[in-house]
């Protein structure tokens, strides 16, 4: 049974960087929460931004992509998944969609320290290169950073994961 990568990381880890890397590797599909979302509902977004709208749209997508990997894995492909992953409920929630489907699933921790990631994050505004999606201001940065909850190590090595420092 091909297995299901959930890549887990904090703002500006290099998770999407990552997720093609290793998708290229594995013949795998790869789906990317921002590439979906900025598509689909950016030109709709309030401003200020409000966390139940943003949510409700995450959890929309998620629901098509969860579907997307269970007809890709009925064709024998895996599936690496970039969808944040911020907080523990989250990557639980994939595991168990996975367990449900009868799909392995496994942790693979972008691990960077945040100073490291805040730099990245200002150099991607700038340049808007492969992996830009939108502008990441300090303050959608640090409201991540508060609710970010990194995976322990038995939780990635639990199913055969990994912790990589990007």
């Amino acid at each position: 049974m091909p297995q299901v990568i959930l890549v887990v990381g904090c703002t500006g880890a290099g998770k999407t960087t990552y997720a093609s890397t290793l998708a290229d590797r594995l013949g795998a599909l790869r789906y990317s929460i921002d590439e979906w979302m900025v598509p689909l509902f950016g030109p709709d977004q309030p401003s200020p931004i409000r966390f139940d709208w943003m949510i409700e749209r995450v959890n929309r997508c998620e629901a098509m992509i969860f579907a997307l990997v269970r007809q890709a894995a009925a064709r024998g492909l895996p599936a690496v998944l970039d969808l944040g992953f911020t907080r523990w409920e989250h990557r639980e929630k994939f595991r168990m969609l996975c367990a449900d489907a009868g799909l392995p699933a496994a942790v693979h921790f972008v691990d960077v320290p945040g100073e490291i990631r805040w730099q990245r994050v200002q150099a991607r505004n700038a340049e808007q290169g492969a992996t830009y999606a939108m502008q990441v201001d300090r303050s959608m940065f640090d409201f991540m950073e508060q609710m970010w909850e990194p995976p322990t190590q038995a939780e990635w090595e639990a199913d055969g994961g990994c912790r990589i420092a990007h």
